[in-house]
């Protein structure tokens, strides 16, 4: 579950960053890197598990499969909140900058 949430994330930030690839002021590309480096993280795992467990590998328990998919959840929200601080340090529109330096 760990690879399918993270791959799905990959999948759908790429098609994003994708859609508005010249102009990439919102760091998509940041994000994509990070999800596509956790499922190659979580691909190699699953080979090196499969390589231990042999056919029990496709067969998880259901406690099994819902840590996994937390552990999914948890890496994809890690990876937003890292994506939010590289943007609001970056700042491309000028946007917190801004609400820093208004005059009341």
């Amino acid at each position: 579950m760990t690879l399918l949430t993270t791959v799905f994330a990959a999948i759908i930030s790429t098609v994003i960053w994708y859609k508005g690839a010249p102009n990439s002021e919102m760091k998509i590309g940041t994000l994509c890197w990070m999800y596509w480096g956790a499922s190659i993280m979580w691909f190699i795992d699953a080979v090196f598990e499969y390589g231990e467990m042999g056919a029990e590998f496709f067969t998880p328990e259901p406690a099994s499969m819902l840590n996994d998919l937390y552990l999914g959840l948890s890496v994809v929200a890690l990876g937003l909140v890292i994506w939010l601080v590289i943007l609001l340090i970056k700042d491309p529109k000028g946007v917190v900058k801004a609400a820093l330096f208004k005059k009341i």
